[in-house]
């Protein structure tokens, strides 16, 4: 029976149950917070928080203390430079377990277990409000002088509210000011911006329109230079094509006579 026997097994024997809890201390010092079952947390819980206290004496034999139970020597720097600072105000409970319910397949009760000073959430700096204690709650006073303090106080009480007044419309007064400059800046920024895109606008219009007439003057000119070179060939092509027509309306006329007596000729025979 394990009657007193506080030690939870986990399921392992020694060496492995010591070197698993190396390991699962030294992630959650290096990640600041692991996820593992209720069980294995607790009993990190219990491995891990000694180490942290003996990390917050940044010596040579606390650091070879630490360094016989992690066993790597980059986490040891990491505890004595980043974590060691943030916990050196904190007597215990480092850490904190958050369950999140249970694993499927085995339904075993998992949990978070994280370092308390590196979750921003749950160590955001509530502001403290200041409240302003009246001095009539202070010792008490004889009635001869209570009017004249009671008329003190109102004379003070009217001072700070018309303190207040002033201040309150100076604050409305640069708040206006503060508005309305960069308007007037936005204002003119904007109308200088668009005269320059109008008068880029224009440029790019007018080099279209410098192109497009240098184009068509381009292709007149080139026009009248083809004119020119096709006309005397032509001209050279239509006179000899005229005098052999000449010659062949000739040489018909002078051979009609021979055709007419040759068919006499046929004829009489």
């Amino acid at each position: 029976m394990r009657h007193g026997n506080k030690v939870n097994h986990l399921s392992r024997k020694t060496g492995h149950r010591k070197a698993m809890l190396s390991n699962m201390a030294c992630s959650l010092i290096e990640h600041k917070r692991i996820t593992t079952t209720l069980a294995k947390a607790k009993t990190l819980r219990v491995y891990v928080e000694p180490i942290l206290t003996k990390a917050k004496d940044d010596s040579t034999h606390s650091r070879r203390v630490v360094f016989s139970y992690l066993q790597n020597k980059e986490v040891v720097a990491e505890l004595f430079r980043d974590v060691a600072p943030k916990i050196i105000n904190r007597n215990g409970g480092y850490t904190r377990i958050i369950r999140t319910g249970n694993r499927l397949g085995d339904n075993a009760e998992m949990c978070l277990i994280e370092l308390v000073d590196f979750n921003e959430i749950y160590t955001k700096d509530t502001a403290k409000k200041t409240t302003r204690r009246s001095r009539r709650a202070g010792s008490k006073k004889t009635g001869d002088n209570v009017p004249n303090e009671a008329q003190a106080e109102a004379v003070e009480d009217a001072v700070i509210i018309e303190d207040n007044v002033e201040t309150a419309v100076k604050t409305e007064n640069t708040d206006e000011d503060t508005v309305e400059t960069p308007l007037e800046e936005v204002v003119s920024e904007t109308l200088v911006e668009a005269h320059e895109v109008a008068v880029v606008e224009e440029n790019q219009e007018l080099d279209v329109q410098n192109e497009i007439t240098a184009q068509e003057v381009t292709e007149t000119i080139t026009e009248s230079e083809v004119t020119e070179e096709t006309s005397p060939a032509v001209a050279e092509e239509v006179v000899p094509a005229s005098e052999e027509a000449a010659e062949s309306a000739e040489t018909e006329y002078d051979n009609t006579p021979q055709k007419e007596e040759d068919s006499k000729e046929e004829s009489a025979s």
